[in-house]
């Protein structure tokens, strides 16, 4: 016959066994997660790096604003300025790409320059693609380049535009925020 002690023994050693059985399974993802995440993070560091090195090596003769004219981009709205933080420039737009749904690192919809000292420099790329037409003709996927997602913008928005997809590359110029961040907090409208 076992004692009332003994009884409360197995009980507390069945409970630890338990617990320590139940963390386990309930830890088991977290830790398959922390070794495969460092090596899915380089691979994401690894397809951003190539995408912006991409972009430079597809847009480098638009340095000269005056090579992105003559291949149809024209600037639209003006520099567009953070209301808090950062810029993102003149947006040099070409009409033919918007409508023709191109994704591909050397033709962006939009070259991104600053103003400074009377001068154009370009500093990034912004992906520009009509929602409606993309789902239609990609089975309702939103768009990805070189693993990055593009950010959906609804309409009403501050454009007068309808709702599209839209990617920006800050080739040819560091954002702290990161390569694929809207704003860019070392961009000013300031040179105009």
């Amino acid at each position: 016959m076992t004692t009332p002690i003994s009884q409360l023994l197995q009980k507390s050693i069945l409970r630890t066994l338990s617990l320590t059985l139940l963390s386990l399974i309930l830890a088991t993802p977290l830790l398959i997660a922390q070794k495969t995440s460092p090596n899915a993070a380089a691979q994401k560091d690894s397809s951003s790096a190539t995408l912006v090195r991409q972009v430079r090596e597809g847009t480098r003769h638009f340095i000269d604003v005056n090579n992105a004219t003559a291949a149809g981009y024209g600037p639209f709205l003006g520099c567009v300025a953070g209301t808090d933080h950062g810029a993102m420039g003149v947006h040099y737009v070409n009409g033919t790409l918007l409508k023709n749904l191109t994704l591909d690192p050397a033709q962006p919809q939009a070259l991104i320059y600053e103003p400074f000292d009377g001068k154009m420099r370009l500093v990034g790329v912004e992906f520009i693609l009509d929602s409606a037409s993309w789902l239609a003709a990609n089975d309702n996927t939103p768009p990805v380049l070189n693993g990055q997602v593009f950010n959906f913008v609804g309409a009403p928005n501050r454009f007068n535009i309808p709702s599209f997809f839209e990617l920006h590359v800050w080739a040819w110029r560091d954002n702290p925020q990161g390569a694929f961040v809207d704003w860019n907090n070392h961009v000013t409208c300031e040179g105009q």
